[in-house]
């Protein structure tokens, strides 16, 4: 199974994370609309929260806080003198994924550019791109791996703020 396939069961539960990280509840259990069942926590201290789902294809966990390490596939690394603003990391047993949103010195084309030249040489095929409002997109596929990768980069007062978001099959 891809890790795309359960990517919306888990953004569901994150959706429901979120909203409970909001209220006072440190940690609880929930399940989902598509019946999967999980459990949280949150570290009202750091602001780090994180989620086991069961589903029928297997455990997915998920981290999110600014201080997560980040844990991106082989050949991606962050940009240089990124500062981290948040970092989600799901795994499971079949993939992992990560979502890590940064603010950047470097112009939204010249970190298009840096992640394009990763993600060519991981395999990945760009397949949309663009650039709209001072802002830069481009995202692509690996058809044979499974790999799915999205860079977003828009200019704002304090530098750019990019977003990258990264799936990998591990089968």
């Amino acid at each position: 199974m891809r890790i795309s396939a359960v990517l919306k069961s888990t953004f569901a539960a994150a959706s429901l994370l979120a909203l409970a990280a909001c209220g006072a509840e440190e940690s609880g259990s929930f399940t989902t609309d598509e019946g999967d069942t999980g459990e949280y926590r949150i570290d009202s201290e750091s602001g780090e929260a994180s989620m086991t789902v069961e589903t029928p294809d297997g455990d997915v966990t998920m981290r999110t806080g600014a201080d997560i390490p980040v844990d991106l596939p082989a050949g991606f690394t962050l940009i240089d003198g990124a500062q981290v603003l948040n970092n989600i990391t799901i795994g499971q047993a079949d993939g992992k994924g990560a979502l890590i949103t940064f603010l950047s010195d470097k112009s939204p084309k010249e970190i298009t550019d840096f992640y394009r030249a990763q993600a060519e040489a991981a395999g990945i095929a760009i397949q949309i791109e663009t650039d709209i409002n001072g802002g830069s997109m481009l995202g692509g596929e690996d058809e044979t791996s499974g790999a799915t990768f999205s860079i977003t980069a828009y200019p704002g007062e304090d530098g750019t703020t990019g977003q990258l978001t990264i799936s990998q099959d591990l089968n």
